[in-house]
């Protein structure tokens, strides 16, 4: 059997406590998710870990956007397409092209547009792996003889990216928000993809929504382990039909300590 891991923006700004957007829970995750690697070094023949990537003027950043008073967002709103029409959430760049995603977004029905802290800033030390997953990364790439594969996303600043394969709103002539078929293709090689890191309730839980969608294929190879992610909290409410649906497709879900791999 080939067993290959895709984890999911296990990043300082997701997984430490002084991250800018911390998930609670994540900074556990990442210590289960590093004793899975240590504990199957001779096990795992392919690692692929994603990396939210985010500019500072990004639409779903507060300095995108002000309301009438001319004050930005704080984290955590949610702006709707009826509110930009009325004038209450003005965009301040791309106002056009603003104001098409989030109506595409809400005609989507998956997600609400958001309003996120500043989080994984191009070349920041919030935009890094977590620093106990890199030191079972750099274990595992000692042991083995070869590099894990990183995949990055969110560096449009006109569109969500969640999942890995594809950003929410995938835009015509930008390649880098569209399906990621090469991505798809490589994790195809492996009998097994264990899918973990954070956040269960968006980047996770979008990322398995695509392959069932995309590469059902590929989604019938995925473990789900649940005990390595967490929600956003109070949000956790969004991903749930996600999990309903892989469930219901008998993709298999695990926890890190009952994983024996072969």
């Amino acid at each position: 059997m080939k067993n290959a891991l895709l984890i999911i923006d296990a990043q300082h700004d997701f997984c430490h406590p002084d991250g800018a957007l911390f998930v609670s829970g994540a900074d556990a995750d990442v210590q289960r998710i590093s004793t899975l690697i240590l504990n199957n070094l001779g096990n795992i023949d392919h690692i692929t870990v994603t990396l939210d990537t985010h500019l500072i003027l990004d639409i779903s950043h507060p300095s995108f956007w002000q309301n009438a008073d001319g004050n930005p967002p704080g984290p955590f709103t949610q702006i709707t397409y009826s509110e930009i029409l009325a004038g209450e959430w003005i965009p301040l760049f791309w106002a056009k092209e603003a104001t098409a995603y989030v109506e595409a977004l809400e005609a989507q029905g998956q997600f609400p547009h958001f309003i996120w802290p500043e989080h994984c800033l191009i070349g920041s030390k919030g935009a890094g792996l977590d620093d106990t997953l890199m030191e079972a990364l750099r274990a595992w790439t000692h042991h083995t003889g070869q590099n894990y594969h990183t995949a990055v996303k969110g560096t449009n600043p006109l569109t969500e990216h969640f999942g890995i394969f594809q950003a929410n709103i995938p835009i015509a002539d930008a390649p880098e928000t569209q399906l990621n078929q090469s991505l798809i293709d490589l994790l195809m090689d492996y009998d097994t993809v264990f899918l973990m890191g954070e956040a269960k309730s968006h980047c996770v839980g979008t990322s398995l929504k695509q392959a069932m969608d995309f590469a059902p294929e590929l989604a019938a190879k995925m473990v789900v382990v649940e005990d390595c992610m967490s929600d956003v909290t109070g949000l956790g409410f969004l991903g749930e039909p996600i999990y309903t649906e892989a469930k219901s497709k008998g993709i298999r879900f695990a926890r890190a300590e009952d994983i024996v791999m072969i």
